[in-house]
């Protein structure tokens, strides 16, 4: 999903000239919208939105060193780093591979809220959920254990779709989203016993150990490089034999890279290792696509594990 944010200069001229620069990349003339850009940029050196639209028109023009000097420039002048000028340093190669910007991931998600199952479902063919589910209740079997969860953790839990997929086998979820758009959406599903706007370590600090029955993740992991804090994190809320049941992106290298998307894809071997460092057994990995990226699955794992 293309994501753009606008953080006005505070000078009438160079947020003009912004705009009419967007306005000539939507007429086609890139090198011409590149220019004016620069313009705005320049006029007020600590405009973000300017350096980073910059960065963008250059990359399209094959000038990557002049799109990670303007992505430079948007990251020192918004240290939250909203844009997510950062994640472009990382897939340009001028930076190493990092966490995404919290700000920018929740900026992301407040934008989508109100259109977000639309666009999943509707423009990319997201069968995550219905992925997520499938393993989840095999994993259970194998358990010979009844499919049934009394208290289940959604981690990322955007609108609630992954919810809505297993109602019918749990009882109480509880979700946490650092999203306030997606929580509020997730609210008007009505499937929620507590809703928390909070990063998914964070939130899953405050839960008492050995409370929850099935910790789930619909392609939230997707957003973070590093997956050994929240298994940890999610290996201590889970009861003796609990399952997690999480999806992630993967790519066909080894360790973990940023893709085309700027989510993050993990290799197998990464998942595993990171799951057993956090004591989990029983682990099952199946290669899946949970959505289409230009019209091709996007590779990817669906993964369970139980603790002992």
């Amino acid at each position: 999903m293309p994501f753009r944010m606008f953080m006005s200069s505070g000078d009438l001229i160079a947020d003009r000239r912004y705009d009419f620069a967007r306005d000539l990349q939507l007429r086609g003339d890139l090198a011409g919208a590149a220019d004016l850009m620069a313009q705005a940029a320049e006029r007020a050196p600590g405009f973000a939105s300017a350096w980073f639209a910059l960065g963008e028109m250059q990359e399209e023009l094959n000038q990557n060193n002049a799109a990670i000097d303007a992505y430079r420039k948007a990251l020192a002048a918004d240290a939250e780093d909203r844009h997510g000028a950062s994640l472009r340093l990382m897939r340009l190669g001028a930076s190493e591979l990092s966490e995404m910007p919290k700000e920018y991931v929740r900026g992301l998600f407040d934008q989508y809220a109100p259109k977000f199952d639309a666009a999943l479902i509707g423009d990319l063919h997201y069968r995550g959920p219905e992925v997520l589910r499938k393993a989840v209740v095999a994993a259970r079997q194998a358990q010979k254990r009844p499919v049934h969860f009394a208290r289940v953790i959604d981690l990322g839990c955007g609108t609630g779709l992954a919810a809505k997929a297993l109602a019918s086998v749990a009882e109480t979820f509880v979700g946490l989203d650092i999203s306030s758009g997606m929580i509020a959406q997730a609210k008007a599903t009505g499937l929620y016993a507590r809703l928390d706007v909070c990063d998914m370590n964070e939130g899953l600090a405050q839960e008492a150990g050995a409370s929850a029955d099935l910790v789930i993740s619909a392609d939230a992991f997707v957003y973070l490089k590093d997956l050994a804090p929240v298994l940890r994190a999610s290996a201590r809320v889970l009861k003796p034999q609990a399952l997690i049941g999480f999806t992630v992106e993967t790519h066909a290298g080894a360790g973990t890279v940023i893709g085309e998307g700027f989510r993050y894809a993990h290799s197998e071997a990464v998942v595993r290792d990171a799951l057993r460092d956090a004591g989990f057994i029983d682990v099952r990995i199946e290669a899946v696509s949970t959505r289409n990226d230009g019209g091709l699955p996007v590779p990817g794992l669906v993964v369970t594990a139980a603790q002992p």
